[in-house]
């Protein structure tokens, strides 16, 4: 009996930087890694805050930097570069995830949307209740927003170290209400976090809003045009009075989701482009003298670019930058507390046990319970393969509230005593949550079989 065996895929041969390089690459697609930097981020903070080297810590954060050119320039410390600069790019790319996650993803069918919609403001209303009535009449009464958020890097990643145990529609479900929280806290952060408006800023930001929605409806995709109009969009909310980091947001919200050609069109074409590429061939030649080679390479390029997206071309260039830089620079500059100075009354105020109980309890409870109410109700249904138990996992990993919730802290507390007791209780709080729902779904839930192309993290048993 012969056999026959199948040629090779054809490869492109690696060049010596991609084999130096892959090790970090591997570790870059894995679901995990974002918050495993992430947590090594905050880890530096608080260990450098607390270590005989923490003026250096406070002092590097402190310090002033002014970027423009004579009378025209912005200054302002390093921290606020920032939480008001850097982390604009954070949110333009969660604006991008809402709006992917409307128009084709869980929240595309109206059905389906419902239980992670349910879920979100189950989970944003009442960790911000319980904050409330355990702070009411109190100076850290503006806080109430600092608990209403879920880490989408930090609860991704520990649902990843899960593995098998947790089902594809799961981190599905996560994504989908942690998407709608941030959204939930965009909001909040627009109306109840502002500083005193300056109308002329706002006209100012308005004339560009409807700009960037022309220039979307006039089908242009280009990077270039969308990225000045969104820096002037953020110097206009910036000067306003409301946070900077909306502009993030609202530009995302005009980025095309819509191709120039679908997907037979981009068949016809580089079928035809490769046919000519390969009449083209001449033995021993070389491409670059090739004009019928090159012509037929640069068709092939425009195809590609034009059947993907604006929306996804800036979702995936943008992601690695700010899973892996943008976040834990962010981390880095925020999460640094000295846990000497007064930590036992720390724990015990009412300010931070607001954050602790609002983030693990409220958070259970909100998105378990009214996840519950609205599957028995007929409205929704749970996901295939997802149990009850799950739900309960996912409500805990719900309660990790890091980066959100340290953004909204800043905004909330001028106070450096209130501001860090709140970013301790956030940081007691995500650990307790992630170690809680780690362990629920480790031991609850029964293991399945892997889905093609899915990453466990191997076992430490």
């Amino acid at each position: 009996m012969s056999s026959s065996t199948a040629p090779p895929a054809a490869t492109i041969p690696p060049a010596p930087v991609d084999r130096v390089l892959a090790p970090f690459r591997e570790f870059i697609r894995l679901e995990a890694s974002g918050g495993i930097v992430l947590i090594v981020a905050a880890v530096v903070a608080l260990a450098w805050a607390n270590s005989p080297w923490s003026d250096s810590y406070f002092d590097l954060w402190s310090t002033y930097l002014t970027i423009g050119v004579g009378d025209h320039s912005l200054s302002n410390t390093l921290i606020h570069w920032v939480n008001d600069g850097l982390m604009v790019i954070f949110f333009f790319v969660v604006g991008l995830e809402i709006k992917r996650e409307l128009l084709v993803g869980e929240l595309a069918s109206p059905r389906r949307a419902i239980l992670p919609v349910a879920a979100a403001f189950g989970g944003a209303i009442l960790p911000a209740g319980i904050f409330l009535l355990l702070n009411v009449g109190t100076d850290s009464s503006d806080g109430w927003g600092v608990p209403m958020a879920t880490d989408i890097a930090f609860s991704l990643g520990v649902l990843a170290l899960v593995g098998s145990r947790a089902p594809l529609a799961l981190k599905v479900f996560l994504t989908a209400f942690a998407i709608i929280d941030d959204l939930i806290a965009v909001l909040v952060i627009a109306i109840f976090y502002t500083a005193d408006l300056r109308m002329e800023y706002l006209a100012l930001a308005c004339a560009i809003f409807i700009a960037l929605f022309a220039t979307n409806r006039l089908d242009v995709q280009g990077p270039l045009l969308y990225g000045l109009l969104g820096l002037v969009l953020w110097f206009a909310f910036l000067k306003s009075g409301v946070h900077a980091t909306i502009a993030g947001v609202l530009l995302a919200a005009t980025i095309p989701a819509r191709t120039r050609i679908d997907a037979e069109r981009f068949l016809e074409v580089t079928d035809h482009q490769i046919a000519r590429f390969r009449r083209a061939g001449i033995p021993g030649g070389s491409i670059l003298t090739s004009q019928e080679h090159q012509a037929a390479l640069h068709h092939i390029k425009d195809a590609i670019e034009h059947t993907e997206s604006p929306l996804a071309r800036f979702e995936h260039a943008l992601l690695p930058w700010v899973a892996f830089a943008i976040v834990p620079v962010f981390a880095l500059a925020n999460a640094g507390v000295d846990l000497g100075a007064d930590l036992e009354e720390a724990v015990t105020s009412s300010l931070t046990l607001g954050i602790v109980v609002g983030l693990i309890g409220g958070k259970l409870i909100g998105i378990f319970g009214v996840s519950y109410l609205a599957v028995r109700s007929g409205l929704t249904e749970l996901p295939h393969g997802v149990t009850w138990r799950h739900i309960g996992g996912a409500s805990l990993l719900g309660g990790i509230g890091f980066t959100m919730s340290l953004f909204i802290a800043g905004l909330a507390f001028e106070d450096p005593v209130l501001l860090d007791r709140a970013k301790i209780g956030i940081l007691l709080a995500s650990l307790i949550a992630g170690i809680a729902g780690y362990i629920v779904l480790r031991l609850v839930a029964e293991p399945r079989p892997l889905d093609r192309g899915e990453f466990v993290a191997p076992s430490s048993t």
